[in-house]
């Protein structure tokens, strides 16, 4: 059986979700080989982690580089084992930092990319969204290795736990890749809310709040969701950039998305339209989004949200 080749990521000695769900991908094509670059002493700790999932073998690396160096020495690590192992092919989860690491790949490989499929059949033929979600399309690599990202939460698995071999390997890093160096590095404050894009659900606010993101935050924390923003609101500053989601900012599928107060624009469209179930909230009975709305409803937000929390309260309570 052929072998393919997924990037776990993690942080702060956790995998993120997304190695559950590339895996499940690549069950599809062959035997799942997950590959874990680390810092060195952290890697078992990150290889544990991955036996919840059908993964037959683990790859470990473990460099300072990866952290002293970023993305080129970790291109370059991926790269490495991709030359010594050969899979069918390999596996990225879709974000700025993996879609760079996979440009990087793809060049020092020659192989083919595709980026933000949202599907990918057991031939290897990736499904994605293109021009703001118009359109469709089936796509597949005809040269190299394919190398594909895909984005997160575009499947639902159930996890099948493990017994894979681990195997510790030795990867080159260029010298053009330790050209650059990273001398300091503060992660992200981050609050209780999941994060965007790994999400179940999403609750976001547009235009329609006026800059108060109050109910829409505390009616995504009664589902325990994440809290996202159209561009408009994010444009006028009143929520943070790193919330965006459209084509300009974050794409997500969640299995529930809430769009309150936003229009619904194919910029917006574009980000979170293959989500699982769509519900909209909207003072303009005419607003695009309801034609994409599984549930569309025509009311304030600021007193359909308040309702709704009520109602999920009660019923977590009762």
């Amino acid at each position: 059986m052929s072998n393919v080749l997924i990037l776990v990521d993690h942080a702060s000695g956790n995998i993120s979700k997304t190695a559950g769900e590339l895996a499940a991908f690549g069950k599809r094509i062959g035997a799942v080989t997950a590959l874990v670059l680390a810092e060195p002493g952290s890697g078992a700790v990150i290889a544990d982690q991955l036996k919840a999932f059908e993964i037959e073998k683990i790859l470990i690396a473990e460099s300072a580089e990866f952290a002293k160096h970023g993305i080129p020495a970790i291109a370059d690590a991926v790269a490495s084992v991709l030359a010594s192992h050969s899979p069918k092919a390999l596996l990225i989860s879709t974000s700025a930092r993996g879609k760079e690491i996979a440009a990087r790949v793809a060049v020092k490989s020659n192989s083919g990319l595709i980026t933000d499929a949202i599907d990918l059949s057991e031939n290897l033929i990736a499904t994605q969204s293109i021009f703001g979600g118009s359109f469709t399309v089936h796509s597949h690599v005809k040269t190299g290795t394919p190398i594909i990202t895909i984005r997160p939460s575009a499947i639902d698995f159930t996890a099948t736990p493990s017994n894979p071999t681990i195997e510790n390997v030795t990867v080159e890093i260029s010298d053009i890749a330790k050209l650059v160096s990273i001398n300091n590095m503060q992660q992200a404050v981050k609050g209780g809310r999941p994060e965007l894009t790994e999400a179940k659900i999403v609750v976001s606010g547009g235009r329609g709040t006026n800059g108060d993101f109050s109910k829409v935050e505390s009616f995504a924390d009664s589902l325990g969701a994440a809290v996202g923003a159209s561009r408009a609101a994010t444009d006028a500053g009143w929520y943070p950039h790193t919330h965006q989601v459209g084509q300009t900012g974050k794409t997500v599928s969640p299995q529930l998305y809430v769009a309150c107060g936003i229009s619904g624009a194919i910029q917006h469209r574009a980000g979170m339209q293959t989500s699982k179930t769509i519900i909209a909230v909207n003072k303009d009975p005419e607003a695009p989004i309801f034609d994409l709305a599984d549930l569309g409803i025509v009311g304030d937000l600021f007193a359909v949200l308040p309702q709704a929390e009520a109602a999920i309260n009660a019923k977590k309570h009762g």
